[in-house]
């Protein structure tokens, strides 16, 4: 009996074919060359695990969403919407993809036709690096919100990072960098000696549980 036969053969018995396909293609991820890439392993998840971020600064008109609709409707598919997993709330969380993942929460002819799943790739990523790859993602297409993502950018800065690090990971500019911390109040915000002693902190705290969590059979004072 042929691979193909006997994948065949255990499809027919499977109570629920779908989970029974993911199941054969988390296999073959685990042995492929790739298993590196993201779009390696596309799952098909139930919509009600997958959830929106709380940060994304990109925004689409109605005329865009009505085409969105239409091409998802004709054509599928065609690309699959980039998460991470929380595992706490085992759910996906969206990093890029909402207006796909809204088409098929929207209207019910799209989740019908997909089963209600919804086409996913899992990011190994922490919370600033979520942000960056949303933005990276929504600037590549030329849709970003600078109200958006000027808040996210003071979240990160928030979060820790340098300005090095901004501009590095998102593609900026100097200038556009300050823009942005103009627009936010973050530059204001840290002119305050207050302010400024408790962001401190929680830098140097930031820091401490990194170096923890890396080593954790040293002992930190």
């Amino acid at each position: 009996m042929s691979y193909k036969d006997a994948i065949k053969k255990e499809l027919d018995n499977a109570k629920d074919p779908i989970e029974f396909l993911e199941q054969v293609k988390e296999y073959i991820d685990e042995i492929s060359p790739l298993n590196h890439q993201p779009i390696n392993r596309v799952r098909w998840v139930e919509l009600d695990q997958v959830q929106a971020n709380d940060y994304n600064p990109n925004s689409v008109a109605k005329t865009e969403m009505k085409l969105l609709y239409t091409s998802i409707s004709h054509d599928g598919y065609t690309q699959p919407v980039v998460t991470v997993y929380d595992e706490k709330k085992n759910k996906y969380v969206i990093v890029d993809g909402f207006h796909r993942y809204f088409t098929s929460k929207r209207y019910k002819d799209i989740s019908e036709k997909n089963h209600n799943r919804l086409p996913v790739v899992v990011i190994d990523k922490d919370i600033n690096d979520r942000m960056a790859s949303t933005i990276r993602h929504n600037r590549a297409r030329g849709k970003h919100s600078v109200s958006g993502m000027s808040n996210i950018v003071f979240e990160m800065l928030d979060n820790g990072w340098e300005d090095v690090d901004i501009l590095k990971e998102l593609g900026m500019e100097a200038e556009e960098l300050i823009r942005l911390k103009h627009i936010t109040g973050f530059s204001k915000l840290f002119e305050d000696t207050e302010y400024k002693q408790s962001w401190e902190l929680k830098k140097q705290l930031q820091i401490k549980k990194k170096y923890k969590d890396e080593n954790p059979k040293e002992k930190i004072i």
